[in-house]
């Protein structure tokens, strides 16, 4: 593997996730855990990629504040390059998750406004520019508004970098609309998927045709446990992910798999193959009570690869 220059832009925040000890009550008070942790879909997807080899930069602004300091610990830890703006009279945006005894989501919260302070206007520094311009790989999330989206699509164009996006959440994935030309992969599960597309695909198989007539060139949908598809300007293939016993937590394997797959893609490994390894890295995570799990590397990545069964090529 080649160590790349990646840059990341988007959500760097607490990520607090409360767990049911038993079955879920609706409307009561249930009996659980809480555990708080840094987290974003960038910056889950950022620890990931510099754990698997690369020079990664994150950017996101942030608050001066406790959260702030745990994201920067957090950074430092995966070997992240933290480069972030800070309002001290802000807080750092949160991510606030209730999660079933299972690991699956309930319902969560988030507290993004700080976001909005990220504006098209921070692209035009001349740093951010040189970093642009040096990256291999620019990867964005929905945290970001609509417009830095635009720009920095625009920004990024017009070299051999492979430019990415995280959808985040239904609500925020529709912030690309304007983009989907421009992105060369989207990384995306079935309700952000309809989201995005005002429609429904019966089966997998029908969502690279719905995407593509969405404006988008590239992406992969996840299904929870069932069969993802990937698909780019040529080709579309499924994958089944392998079955697992138990899960740790899903918080965090959606970015691992847009991180194992953008991995991939920076060697030249086909989509088939992509796929394949996106889905490790999405195993590995799911075995972790952790957003980002520690055991992340290309070494563990290549021996859940063998667990990986071989996609189906659709086109």
């Amino acid at each position: 593997m080649t160590k790349r220059e990646i840059i990341v832009l988007g959500g760097a925040h607490l990520d607090r996730r409360g767990r049911i000890g038993g079955m879920t009550v609706p409307g009561a008070s249930n009996p659980g855990t809480w555990f708080e942790e840094a987290g974003g879909g960038g910056f889950n997807a950022a620890r990931s990629l510099a754990r698997l080899g690369h020079r990664v930069r994150m950017i996101s602004p942030r608050g001066g504040d406790a959260a702030g300091e745990m994201v920067a610990a957090a950074a430092a830890a995966a070997g992240v390059i933290d480069c972030p703006f800070t309002f001290l009279d802000r807080n750092t945006p949160s991510y606030t998750a209730i999660l079933e005894n299972d690991g699956n989501l309930v319902i969560a919260l988030a507290d993004m406004d700080l976001y909005t302070l990220f504006s098209p206007r921070r692209l035009q520094q001349r740093a951010m520019r040189e970093r642009l311009a040096a990256s291999d790989l620019v990867l964005m999330d929905a945290n970001l508004p609509q417009e830095t989206l635009a720009a920095l699509v625009d920004a990024s164009a017009g070299s051999n970098r492979i430019l990415a996006g995280i959808a985040v959440s239904p609500a925020k994935v529709v912030r690309y609309r304007q983009s989907l030309a421009g992105l060369d992969f989207l990384f995306m599960n079935e309700a952000e998927a309809r989201a995005l597309t005002g429609a429904e695909a019966v089966a997998a198989e029908e969502w690279p045709s719905l995407l593509r007539s969405a404006g988008l060139s590239g992406g992969v949908v996840t299904r929870g446990g069932k069969a993802a598809v990937a698909f780019d300007r040529n080709s579309s293939c499924l994958a089944v992910p392998p079955a697992l016993p138990a899960l740790a937590d899903v918080t965090g394997a959606g970015d691992a798999l847009a991180s194992g797959f953008l991995a991939a893609r920076l060697d030249r490994t086909g989509l088939a193959g992509c796929l394949r390894h996106g889905i490790a890295a999405a195993v590995i995570t799911l075995h972790s009570p952790f957003a980002v799990a520690v055991e992340m590397s290309a070494d563990n990545l290549a021996q859940v690869l063998a667990l990986v069964p071989e996609p189906q090529m659709l086109s």
